[in-house]
């Protein structure tokens, strides 16, 4: 199996937590660690896969300039099979047993939350590429994420809603309300949508392994909706979409980064001419994310690089630059640089890490045609 794409398995840990708080300096000899924990396997699988190919190409980009401190960098990623206790057995393993500088991880808002809670119990900087729940960073000191936050997100699609081209006076919700991320993601949007004149039709819920939105849409398309915002994962959106245009449903869908795979081709024409919010386009002209998309491209086969291995590419480079800042690699000293991280040249954006260590930066709306996103807009953050 290709070294960029392997992934250890986090079964069968026989483990137990011994100890809270330590504060650790690395050891001189060998490469630096850096952990990694995400959904290699299970339905959401094409997330961390893509994460995962983003990290280790930052971290192979920066061995060939010479590591950090005259060392390299080594990337051990565990597979939390997309269950939040074992994103915190995956952590946990990272931390004690191979001792670890930093966790990268996770897209999902829950899993960051699981395993950011052991990070910050041992005292070990963690950075999220994708996660975009407050929540994430609310953990504490240990915790930053590289992408903007759903109070934004929020804001930035009941914008689009209400401006061109959809200039929606109605909107319906549909969100799954076992999902942190999709709960918050329905209040904000309900919220700015609102306050930018909007109305609200209607909100109908669904739960995590539900198969079947045909209730819940037929309810929506009693209310004459000019938009439906779909706040879930790609695996449910997929579905949604479908079952939607089967009941005459014809209206545009639109939704947040939880959107962003491949797989949404698997929806055939059902989500044409709808859109979402994500973190970068590989469209965007600029030549550090035009260099981006080459070199990912020639890596991945002529893949293209989606928004999950754009942030987890941002995360690599902005811990590694923390790293080369830091006085040393001890948890707090190397927090401490994460946090102060300021005008950072990624590619979804330069980066600036606020006071509760969230990534202030753009966001941009893509519309999908034949399962492919193509750029529509920008919108940045409110003053």
């Amino acid at each position: 199996m290709d070294r960029r794409r392997w992934c250890g398995s986090v079964l069968g840990l026989g483990f137990v937590l011994l100890g809270v708080g330590c504060e650790r300096a690395p050891d001189d000899a060998g490469p630096i660690l850096i952990g990694h924990f995400a959904s290699m396997t299970g339905s959401e699988a094409t997330w961390g896969v893509s994460t995962d190919r983003g990290v280790r190409m930052a971290v192979d980009e920066a061995n060939a300039e010479g590591g950090v401190r005259g060392r390299r960098l080594k990337v051990i990623t565990y597979d939390n099979q997309g269950k939040q206790q074992e994103s915190a057995t995956a952590v946990t393993r990272l931390i004690t047993q191979d001792k670890v500088v930093a966790v990268l991880g996770e897209v999902a808002s829950s899993r960051s939350i699981a395993g950011g809670q052991v990070a910050q119990r041992f005292g070990v900087p963690m950075i999220s590429p994708s996660s975009t729940n407050p929540k994430v960073t609310e953990i504490g000191d240990m915790i930053s994420r590289v992408c903007f936050i759903d109070p934004f997100q929020g804001y930035a699609c009941a914008k689009f809603a209400r401006g061109e081209p959809l200039r929606a006076q109605k909107a319906a919700t549909l969100y799954n309300r076992a999902q942190i991320y999709s709960t918050g993601l329905n209040e904000t949007f309900r919220e700015h949508f609102a306050k930018l004149g909007g109305t609200i039709t209607t909100e109908q819920a669904y739960s995590d392994g539900d198969t079947d939105f045909s209730a819940q849409l037929t309810n929506i398309r009693g209310t004459a909706p000019d938009v439906i915002f779909v706040p879930g994962y790609y695996t449910e959106v997929i579905n949604i979409s479908v079952q939607a245009r089967r009941l005459g449903i014809t209206v545009p869908l639109l939704g947040g980064d939880g959107w962003d795979a491949e797989d949404l081709k698997n929806a055939g024409a059902a989500l044409d001419g709808c859109f979402f919010c994500n973190h970068y386009s590989h469209e965007d002209p600029r030549p550090a994310v035009q260099e981006f998309v080459r070199k990912y491209k020639a890596l991945e086969g002529g893949r293209v690089p989606d928004g999950m291995a754009a942030t987890g590419y941002d995360a690599a480079r902005l811990l590694i630059d923390a790293m080369r800042r830091a006085p040393s690699l001890s948890g707090k000293d190397l927090a401490a640089a994460i946090a102060a991280t300021k005008d950072f040249p990624g590619v979804t954006g330069v980066i600036t890490i606020d006071a509760q260590r969230n990534a202030r930066k753009p966001a941009v709306i893509l519309r999908l045609q034949g399962g492919k996103p193509s750029f529509v807009t920008s919108i940045d953050p409110p003053e």
